[in-house]
């Protein structure tokens, strides 16, 4: 079975969330129980691009609108598990960031007509196509009525929603930008009076899945606009757990970390990466160390954390350490805690993926209080790396995370995003700190849940042989 990956993102090469972790995993559990799974990503001009190398296997010229651009096929030499392919187009793609700029359609676009006009010419055809959120949304609607694609239409397509808040929609003055098609199904590409890529390939994929059951269900409730739709495609939606990639996510071999360890030596190891971290941002190595890793946006909370922060600091002797970029009061609001609460308080503006990893090791709690989470892998890397998560009961959080004091709780869990519920989630962590047996039992306890791929990977390739 051959299966061919759509995704604006793919770890190591381009990350901006959880995204590009999934697709970078994903295929590689695949292809360990025998799926050719491959991989095609746009190539952005960044320093990951700048240092390796790669092979030109496929050049044409496309037509976007009355424009038209010449693009490449490269294939990465790198092994990274799977077969990496990167669709190159100067004007278009190779930029330096994946998102953010005023010609996002027409890059998204131009993107997903190079894929399918490099796998019309194929000899050997993916059997299924997977796409990943909105910027491989026309994927199915094309396959399905684009004149051009006539002869793939019969190729099963998959479409996974990891974050239903973006959609990509645009105004019709864009419509001549894609490929020929009945003009009897435009009614497939419009949702409220726009063209929206996502409630197009919801429409169109033969299964639409989403990355954890609880979200599948709050998606028929919330989920920007899409209820309706999702509701009436809900015979062919399916939640399916993430996994995290356990060999880059390893305690015991993490070249990232100060220390290796595992079950057995997670105090030494976790101890040795706190005192580094607490050395780097001026923390006190004795106190809990409670830690945020993401980006500083309105669905993660993160308003919040300022007045979160410093209630918080007034009334626990604790230290708190953000590592994440989004919102620039948030992010300015965060800095000026600096100053009054220096020795308790620090702050990384940016992202950095080695300290990531160092502060999975070296914290003691994790703290996620999201408005949205599709599905969340922070809580299952610091689960992996003995440090406790402290959730929001929402989304994927809900299907990772049991409180301490229900049956096999192992995490700290409130059911509403607001300062008081955070505040009250750390006073329950500073006092489980205190317990400190209980701590290091549950410690071990969060290292021996198994959050792989391995069954996952599992049920995607059952979803892909029913289509097949």
């Amino acid at each position: 079975m051959k299966v061919l990956h759509i995704s604006a993102e793919c770890f190591p090469v381009a990350k901006v969330g959880g995204l590009a972790d999934v697709v970078g995993a994903l295929p590689k559990y695949q292809k360990k129980i025998g799926v050719d799974a491959e991989v095609i990503m746009p190539f952005y001009d960044n320093n990951y691009t700048e240092s390796k190398k790669f092979v030109n296997i496929f050049e044409s010229e496309l037509d976007l609108g009355d424009r038209k651009y010449i693009y490449q096929i490269l294939k990465l030499k790198s092994k990274l598990g799977f077969p990496l392919f990167l669709v190159k187009i100067p004007e278009l793609l190779d930029r330096k960031y994946v998102y953010g700029f005023e010609d996002d359609s027409e890059r998204f676009i131009a993107f997903q007509i190079a894929v399918l006009d490099w796998v019309l010419q194929s000899k050997k055809k993916p059997d299924l196509i997977h796409c990943h959120d909105y910027h491989t949304g026309f994927v199915p609607f094309m396959i399905s009525h684009s004149v051009k694609y006539k002869t793939l239409e019969r190729i099963p397509t998959v479409l996974t929603i990891h974050n239903a808040q973006y959609q990509g929609q645009f105004s019709y003055d864009k419509l001549y930008l894609l490929p020929e098609f009945n003009l009897n199904k435009i009614g497939l590409l419009d949702w409220y009076g726009q063209i929206n890529p996502l409630a197009t390939a919801i429409k169109c994929a033969w299964k639409v899945t989403t990355v954890s059951p609880s979200y599948s269900e709050e998606l028929a409730i919330k989920s920007n606009g899409l209820e309706g739709l999702l509701l009436h495609e809900k015979a062919k939606l399916l939640g399916i757990l993430n996994g995290i990639d356990s060999k880059v996510w390893n305690p015991e071999k993490d070249k990232l970390i100060s220390k290796n360890y595992s079950i057995k030596t997670v105090q030494s190891g976790k101890k040795a990466s706190k005192n580094k971290l607490c050395e780097q941002f001026g923390l006190d190595n004795t106190k809990p160390l409670f830690s945020f890793i993401g980006r500083l946006v309105y669905e993660k909370g993160a308003d919040l954390f300022p007045d979160a922060f410093y209630k918080a600091l007034l009334n626990h002797d604790i230290n708190i350490l953000v590592l994440g970029s989004g919102d620039k009061n948030v992010e300015a609001n965060l800095k000026g805690l600096n100053v009054p609460f220096k020795g308790k308080y620090n702050s990384f503006i940016g992202y950095d993926e080695a300290l990531a990893h160092e502060i999975y090791a070296g914290s003691d709690f994790l703290l996620m209080p999201s408005r949205v989470e599709p599905c969340g892998l922070n809580q299952m890397y610091s689960l992996r790396y003995g440090t406790i998560p402290i959730v929001r009961r929402i989304g994927g959080l809900k299907d990772t995370v049991i409180d301490i004091g229900d049956k096999g709780g192992f995490g700290i869990c409130h059911n509403q995003t607001s300062v008081d519920d955070i505040l009250y989630s750390i006073g329950r962590a500073v006092e489980f700190y205190k317990n400190k047996k209980g701590f290091k039992k549950n410690r071990e306890i969060c290292m021996k849940i198994d959050h792989s791929w391995d069954k996952s990977a599992k049920e995607y390739i059952s979803l892909y042989k029913s289509l097949i």
